[in-house]
């Protein structure tokens, strides 16, 4: 008789439902202080002063920033369905940003 190991879901269904799980959501999902350090960090090398953030202008940026984020990567997303793939590729990103255009693709221009 043979015994069986631990259950095993297939490839893929633990994605779909940690996708789900997140979808649902509306929690932040950088973490707060890493995001902050970036933000102070960007800034510092931006400004010949040191500047000063709030909590609430640090939360605003980080809200802002991870919607874009979101809304690029499902533009990503559908550049690669309407390619028939399944995975997004650098290609995706450049071709979503500019489609977008220089304001809401964040031109590095």
């Amino acid at each position: 008789m043979k015994t069986q190991g631990p259950h095993r879901y297939r490839p893929g269904t633990v994605a779909l439902r940690e996708i789900r799980k997140y979808q649902k959501s509306t929690d932040l999902l950088i973490r707060k202080l890493p995001f902050s350090r970036l933000v102070r960090e960007i800034s510092n090398q931006m400004l010949r002063e040191p500047f000063r953030w709030t909590a609430e202008a640090l939360m605003a940026l980080q809200e802002a920033s991870e919607d874009m984020l979101v809304h690029l990567l499902e533009d990503c997303n559908l550049c690669a369905i309407h390619a028939k793939r399944v995975t997004i590729m650098p290609k995706d990103m450049q071709l979503a940003r500019r489609i977008r255009g220089p304001i809401y693709g964040i031109s590095s221009n």
